[in-house]
């Protein structure tokens, strides 16, 4: 198992942060929603591997997988991919990006005025944001909201492969009392 689950996690890993790395240099064109809509397709591309993954596994083992035994692997190989996710966050965060908040503020705020919003609405979201950027600041909670971003979706592909691919052993036909 430990074999499947590192090298489909790492490949997990490695399409997400692929993604994340290959739209930066469009991240001033992206409005939110698209970036929104960018990012979650790209995560859960990468979390297709859970499914080939818990697949690999199952043929590797003689073709019988139960369904906790699928979840499990399909899980191990979602953490290993979210860790790698979150490492490149952190290092897009910290040294690419540091200043983005201050854009992602800018862009939302640009956003509410253009569509009406009042100062009221608009000065919520500053604060809002002002808050965003000193969680963000802490690398500790920059690591946990940035965990929990993949992880949902990694987990609803798990339990849908998981269900997909369970497949017991047959069991054998009891016998027939001669008579």
């Amino acid at each position: 198992m430990k074999k499947v689950v590192i090298i489909f996690g790492l490949l997990s890993g490695a399409v997400s942060s692929a993604m994340m790395f290959l739209t930066l240099p469009f991240e001033a064109e992206i409005s939110s929603r698209s970036g929104e809509l960018i990012g979650y397709s790209a995560i859960f591309l990468s979390f297709l591997l859970v499914f080939f993954g818990i697949r690999s596994y199952r043929e590797n083992i003689g073709g019988t997988i139960t369904f906790g035994r699928a979840t499990a692997v399909g899980l191990l190989i979602t953490v290993i991919s979210c860790v790698l996710y979150v490492a490149s966050w952190e290092i897009i965060y910290f040294t690419m990006m540091p200043d983005f908040v201050d854009k992602y503020s800018a862009r939302e705020i640009g956003e509410m005025r253009a569509t009406g919003a009042t100062e009221a609405a608009i000065a919520a979201k500053k604060k809002e944001m002002d808050q965003l950027k000193v969680t963000l600041d802490n690398p500790l909670l920059n690591v946990a909201m940035t965990f929990i971003e993949p992880f949902p979706v990694g987990l609803i592909v798990t339990l849908v492969s998981a269900a997909i691919l369970r497949k017991r052993r047959p069991t054998p036909a009891p016998a027939m009392a001669q008579g």
